[in-house]
């Protein structure tokens, strides 16, 4: 199981909500749903999503044991 660290990542991102949500080409609906950990990012969106906020994929999320 993981745990989404997305929401906490763009708090602390240089970019807005609306920014990212444009250059990966999504809905604001699925943000709010990957933020949720309702739905993943596909894995190129992940590792966009990752440089954008300057971090290594792996730290989008963290397993929950």
């Amino acid at each position: 199981m993981l745990k989404p660290r997305i929401g906490k990542l763009l708090k602390v991102s240089k970019y807005r909500r609306e920014f990212i949500i444009n250059e990966l080409d999504i809905s604001k609906n699925t943000l709010s749903n990957w933020i949720a950990g309702n739905t993943y990012p596909t894995i190129d969106k992940a590792f966009k999503l990752a440089d954008l906020l300057e971090v290594k994929v792996d730290d989008l999320y963290e397993r929950k044991v």
